[in-house]
């Protein structure tokens, strides 16, 4: 007879109403990446998995294949520590990068190596450090692109395929790469470009934040112009609803 499978690691990305007293959700795992999971009845009042079923934090789960393709059955769910509770914006980027995972992240495809990076920069989105938190989402952003194979070689000259001088400056595109920059262009040093893909090949969070905090006002319009356009959407819904939001109440505030 079988043992019973050991549990994994995952972090709730969104959740569906599935009937009166069950939800679907959308979990990141690090052994099989994203899968979609019935959590039945655990919309109850008394049920063990409502309390425990919330995003940004980590959870220990144990699945089982429900009868409906491609969808697994979650048997059980335990809270296995993680960050504190997001909030105000920090709570919007959280979301912000569920949302990319949810868009970039094809099921059933395991990036063990991005799921550490995405357990390691909620953390730096709860710090209270603003110029920090926005470091930390621009490295998980570069992580993303690199991890599904949408991130060019930083060190290089796409389509010369020539190392960066590092006084020059280059700007990123989406349909060319690192290419030199055209006057009064928004662009980075090849310095600076050298620097992030250094981080990232020596899969070193720290030093990717602290290279993307150096170059940060320049850095983020072109990681997000390179997302757009992989996502085929100028605006993603966390974006939308953060603006709506601020409209709202009146109060100026830097989206993710």
């Amino acid at each position: 007879m079988k043992g019973k499978a050991p549990p994994q690691a995952a972090y709730v990305l969104h959740r569906w109403d599935w009937s009166e007293s069950s939800l679907v959700l959308d979990l990141f795992t690090r052994e099989h990446g994203r899968v979609a999971v019935v959590a039945k009845g655990a919309k109850r009042p008394y049920s063990q998995l409502r309390p425990v079923l919330l995003p940004f934090q980590r959870l220990n789960v144990h699945l089982g294949r429900s009868a409906e393709a491609e969808v697994q059955l979650l048997r059980g769910a335990d809270w296995a520590g993680g960050a504190p509770m997001l909030s105000g914006e920090a709570l919007f980027s959280g979301f912000y990068l569920n949302e990319l995972l949810m868009k970039l992240l094809a099921r059933q495809d395991p990036h063990p190596a991005l799921f550490d990076a995405y357990a390691d920069t909620l953390p730096a989105l709860a710090g209270g450090n603003e110029l920090r938190a926005q470091a930390a989402l621009r490295a998980f952003e570069l992580l993303l692109l690199r991890s599904t194979g949408l991130l060019p070689d930083l060190a290089h000259v796409t389509l010369r395929l020539e190392a960066t001088e590092p006084r020059a400056r280059y700007a990123l595109r989406a349909e060319s790469g690192l290419v030199d920059a055209a006057g009064a262009e928004s662009a980075l040093s090849g310095q600076a470009w050298a620097a992030l893909q250094a981080a990232l090949d020596a899969g070193n969070l720290g030093a990717l934040q602290a290279a993307c905090l150096a170059a940060l006002q320049t850095l983020r319009p072109q990681l997000r112009s390179l997302l757009h356009y992989h996502l085929g959407s100028p605006l993603l819904r966390t974006r939308e609803v953060m603006r709506d939001l601020q409209r709202l109440i009146d109060v100026p505030a830097s989206p993710p």
